[in-house]
């Protein structure tokens, strides 16, 4: 265990401007903005901040009526939040670990648990896996991000990147895959020699397949999703 003096513990975790732009790995498992206008958060991401900035839910009509129904749908289309302002803004997620990622007239899905933060440059769109909704506790959605600009992704220890290519399907559980490239549409499948084995009903024996030209994100670790009713 080490200890430290307060003056040792300050000057071995204060923060420290790296210069790296408009986001920052301060650690980690913690993303530093440097906001000079917007930037889109997870709700309830903010751990600190200082300077003058306001946060607000994303509008209830913020996509359309089509945003709408996906968030009646979903019951999680109001975990994005604005923050504007100027100053510096801290986030993380439950200690999750953060990645930053460049997009260049790109597009990526993100899991809608696991998209930590993105520049109001990146047009954002809710998009619901009605296919599996029926099949987990609270349904699955992911985010579809596109444009020029930072994303920021969480995930539970160190992600692995699969390469997708023609006639190599990847296979994955729902509940360990974090993003994959926005050429790729999954389909869902179910395993039923897994279902006997794992137990009917096990979140298991339902896999995403993957197939064509891309990559898809996988995390260590198998999350659970709660439908929140906000």
């Amino acid at each position: 265990m080490n200890k430290y003096s307060i003056a040792e513990f300050i000057k071995n975790t204060e923060q420290e401007d790296k210069g790296e732009g408009f986001f920052e790995l301060e650690t980690p498992r913690m993303l530093e903005v440097n906001l000079n206008g917007q930037v889109w958060a997870k709700a309830g991401s903010m751990v600190a901040y200082n300077g003058a900035i306001k946060f607000e839910r994303e509008g209830i009509l913020e996509n359309g009526l089509g945003g709408l129904f996906k968030m009646a749908l979903t019951g999680e289309g109001a975990s994005l939040m604005k923050a504007n302002g100027d100053g510096k803004l801290y986030l993380a997620d439950a200690g999750k670990k953060v990645i930053i990622l460049h997009l260049q007239s790109e597009a990526i899905y993100v899991n809608g648990n696991d998209l930590l933060a993105f520049e109001p440059s990146i047009k954002h769109d809710i998009k619901l896996m009605r296919r599996v909704a029926g099949m987990m506790a609270g349904g699955l959605f992911n985010i579809r991000c596109e444009g020029t600009g930072m994303i920021a992704i969480t995930t539970h220890y160190e992600p692995l990147t699969l390469r997708v290519t023609p006639g190599k399907p990847i296979v994955t559980d729902p509940n360990a895959t974090v993003a994959w490239s926005g050429n790729l549409q999954p389909n869902f499948q179910t395993d039923i020699s897994l279902k006997t084995f794992v137990g009917r009903g096990s979140g298991e024996s339902i896999q995403m397949r993957f197939e064509g030209d891309g990559f898809v994100i996988v995390q260590p670790y198998e999350e659970v999703y709660m439908q929140t009713n906000n």
